[in-house]
């Protein structure tokens, strides 16, 4: 007679192991298909991303309301119903940034508003309406421009910078004659006799671009040749005012914003480490501090995402509730004051030390880290400048 055998259950579609969960034991292979409907795949991608679940209502009010706890629990090992601190920092960085952006780009750039610029100002050329105002003010700004090149006070090393200025307001004048279709203004033959080898040594704007260190690859080389190029040719639109100074700033700014992630990246382990030297006798491992550096940075980004998104709605909706308006900025100040006290709680709860050591690491901490994140940022507007 036949013994009867029980069937198996599922099997691995990629080395035929019986499956015993959503995940083959063998091989690591998810039991779910690829090959599914849009709605799906979507639902797929939401939680690669983010993990658009349960763990969102785990994690956020906690890490905004309880400093110092999702840390803890990570220390503990229970991990599971939370966002993993990498994805839950930089989702944030990018939408906390990505607002402040919108907020930045939603400004008037390089102008005054719609105000009319001041006289002594290239913009003031740019803004003329007839070619009787351009000369105009291309003569009172080549008059004060002249009158401090030889006033004798002024040091030498300032006189190329004067004369290029002078040189600069003319172009711009030039231009708009060009667009009001009217006769350019000639250059001073006296002017440019006396101030021919002035303009010899201030040529580094016109002269192309070559960048030769021997020790440097040639694509890093290159690289920096095209950096310095466009950074050259940014200072000269902004120093011609107008839409070009207004472009120049905005490609800039541009600029800027899409190197601050990267920038605030490397600032994470930065911050790691100097926790790991202000707090070498606590026996924490680096990879703890880098836990608490990227809880703390997403409470940043997090507050700074809130912000802005409270700055969008006061400014919706103070035309017609001034009251609500006055109570979104009550709270906006509220979160700015709870910042600072929030990352001080966190640091007393997980390295555990008394109130006046605590405080005398917060401070040091802080300085040390605001000085590196100021060079950090200044870097970042250097390349910002060169984009």
């Amino acid at each position: 007679m036949n013994e009867l055998k029980p069937s198996l259950g599922l099997m691995c579609a990629n080395c035929g192991a019986e499956l015993k969960g959503e995940f083959c034991h063998e091989c690591g292979q998810s039991i779910k298909s690829v090959i599914k409907p849009v709605s799906h795949m979507l639902e797929d991608a939401g939680d690669l991303f983010f993990h658009l679940d349960e763990r969102i209502v785990h994690t956020l009010p906690p890490l905004y309301t309880k400093p110092g706890f999702l840390t803890l629990e990570y220390f503990a090992g229970r991990r599971v119903r939370y966002i993993a601190p990498f994805r839950l920092m930089f989702v944030f960085c990018l939408l906390a940034f990505f607002f402040v952006h919108l907020a930045i780009s939603d400004r008037h750039i390089g102008g005054a508003d719609g105000k009319p610029a001041a006289s002594d100002d290239i913009a003031a050329i740019q803004q003329a309406a007839t070619p009787e105002q351009v000369r105009e003010l291309y003569e009172e700004q080549r008059r004060d421009l002249t009158e401090a090149m030889e006033a004798p006070g002024v040091p030498s090393a300032a006189k190329p910078g004067l004369d290029a200025a002078r040189d600069l307001v003319r172009e711009s004048a030039n231009r708009r004659l060009a667009e009001l279709k009217a006769e350019p203004i000639a250059a001073d033959p006296a002017e440019d006799a006396g101030t021919a080898k002035t303009r010899r040594h201030n040529s580094w704007f016109s002269q192309p671009t070559v960048v030769d260190i021997a020790w440097l690859p040639d694509a890093v080389t290159r690289r920096l040749a095209v950096g310095i190029a466009h950074l050259k040719a940014n200072i000269v639109q902004i120093q011609s005012g107008g839409p070009q100074k207004e472009e120049a700033l905005r490609r800039m700014i541009e600029g800027f914003f899409s190197v601050i992630p990267q920038t605030l990246l490397v600032m994470i382990p930065v911050f790691a480490l100097i926790l790991k030297l202000f707090y070498a006798f606590r026996r924490r491992l680096y990879m703890e501090h880098i836990i608490v550096a990227l809880h703390s940075h997403a409470f940043l980004f997090i507050s700074l995402l809130g912000l802005m998104i409270l700055g969008f709605a006061k400014e919706a909706i103070r035309p017609h509730a001034a009251f609500a308006g006055s109570v979104i900025s009550l709270v906006q100040a509220a979160m700015w004051v709870w910042m600072p006290i929030y990352l001080l709680l966190m640091q007393k709860r997980v390295y555990r030390q008394g109130w006046p050591m605590t405080l005398l690491k917060y401070w040091l901490i802080g300085s040390v880290y605001f000085w590196l994140v100021l060079f950090a940022l200044s870097v970042a507007g250097l390349i910002a400048a060169a984009h």
